[in-house]
């Protein structure tokens, strides 16, 4: 079939890390189309797909889909992860959206995948182009989806809706329609079935035009997003949870200048910044003192930090105190994962790294950091106010509500990437429990 040979070439060049990767199937016939190509495409990727399935709960129908949808991967051979979202039917489609993808997100890291691949076609990208201009997006919006963007890869964008039916057809695969694809009351289902055809049918050629547009507004973002690596004064560099640069050099920029690098650095973190917030972000940039920050919705914000410019998305809330059992064990705390295991002590160890060897048998928990709590630094002469730790290691007010601690008893013996502590120190050659710590 011609579609699966430039599928196949497509999906290879792509260039995606052999591994673990889930495929979201939405149990219609674009995402199943994808699940199928891929599998016949295996030579060309080397993936080891695991399907993911979210049951928003919208639809009375939707569990049967999510039934059928198990079905078709123990077909194939494989793992399914069904997600019953619960929503209800009021949800809007902004909810689900965002519901199915922060529960793709967790199966992603709960598998250890490192994509999630979706099911979004070149008929999409023209939806999603015309969507974002209704709403007033500027050049960036309209450079529509990209095949790859963080951890979600869109294998079909370069393939129309059409061909893909095709496939399905010719492949006798079994489809469940989503009603909602079908309901007005979405913006997209009304762009699709109500704004669009009418318009192509005076415009035979308005995909390739919308296309167009797409790809000179890409050139666009990638130019400006090019800009932040050819100012080497701006330092720019992605922190954990976002990207940051330097804010002195950028609050010396003339206004315009200013507003669309801050809009580059944004979607170098992953988050739109539209010229109002980015305006807003400048004046903090020029004005702001230390730790004040700009609020740019859902979570996110930017945040001026011991002379930089950081923008993040949604801190991840602490944990609770949670006990490390065992001579060996992993958990997720917040926006960390935790490992432990037994073995020897050495002779030294690092004041601010991110592993730590402790007194076994001490009794180790993990819990956040407490208002005024103190901790007597490796090599120190007094306790010092944590606080103080957190700002001699740069850590921004805004991350270290949710930053980790290593406690014994209740005394903080180490805040990783922090300071470690004088106390719970084994010595050379003892029997240890070595933990490491990493962001998620």
């Amino acid at each position: 079939m011609p579609l699966l040979d430039d599928f196949t070439r497509h999906v290879g060049a792509l260039d995606l890390a052999p591994g673990v990767a889930l495929v979201a199937v939405s149990g219609g016939p674009d995402s199943v189309a994808l699940l199928d190509l891929l599998l016949r495409a295996r030579e060309a990727h080397g993936l080891e797909l695991v399907v993911a399935h979210a049951d928003h709960g919208i639809d009375p129908e939707s569990p049967r889909i999510a039934a059928a949808v198990a079905a078709l991967a123990a077909g194939y051979g494989l793992e399914a992860e069904i997600g019953r979202l619960g929503l209800g039917p009021a949800a809007t489609e902004t909810v689900a959206r965002e519901r199915r993808y922060a529960w793709l997100e967790s199966v992603r890291l709960s598998r250890g995948a490192s994509v999630i691949l979706t099911g979004h076609h070149a008929d999409d990208q023209t939806e999603t182009v015309v969507m974002r201009f209704l709403r007033g997006s500027g050049p960036a919006g309209l450079a529509g989806m990209a095949d790859r963007a963080g951890t979600i890869v869109r294998p079909l964008l370069p393939f129309r809706r059409e061909s893909l039916a095709r496939y399905v057809h010719e492949r006798g695969l079994s489809i469940w329609a989503d009603p909602a694809n079908a309901d007005p009351r979405h913006l997209r289902s009304w762009v699709r079935r109500d704004l669009l055809p009418p318009i192509e049918a005076r415009l035979p050629d308005l995909h390739e035009r919308i296309g167009q547009v797409s790809a000179q507004a890409r050139v666009n973002r990638a130019a400006w997003d090019a800009v932040l690596e050819l100012l080497p004064d701006l330092d720019a560099r992605p922190d954990d949870d976002g990207f940051s640069v330097a804010g002195t050099p950028l609050a010396g920029y003339d206004s315009a200048l200013g507003i669309a690098i801050v809009s580059a650095i944004g979607r170098r973190a992953g988050r739109a910044v539209g010229p109002g917030r980015a305006r807003a972000v400048l004046r903090l940039v020029r004005n702001g003192g230390s730790g004040r920050t700009v609020l740019l919705g859902d979570g996110w914000l930017a945040e001026n930090a011991f002379g930089r410019l950081r923008i993040r998305g949604p801190a991840g809330e602490a944990g609770p105190a949670v006990a490390l059992e065992g001579e060996l064990g992993e958990l997720t705390w917040g926006n960390w994962r935790l490992r432990w295991e037994r073995g020897s002590a050495p002779r030294r160890q690092a004041r601010a790294s991110m592993e730590a060897w402790l007194t076994a048998g001490a009794g180790l928990t993990v819990r956040a950091v407490r208002p005024g709590e103190r901790i007597l630094p490796l090599g120190g002469t007094g306790r010092r106010l944590v606080v103080r730790c957190f700002q001699d290691a740069r850590v921004p007010r805004s991350r270290r509500a949710g930053w980790p601690a290593i406690v014994v008893g209740d005394e903080i013996a180490w805040v990783p990437g922090v300071c470690r502590g004088d106390s719970h120190l084994p010595p050379e050659g003892a029997e240890a429990v070595r933990v490491d710590v990493a962001y998620a």
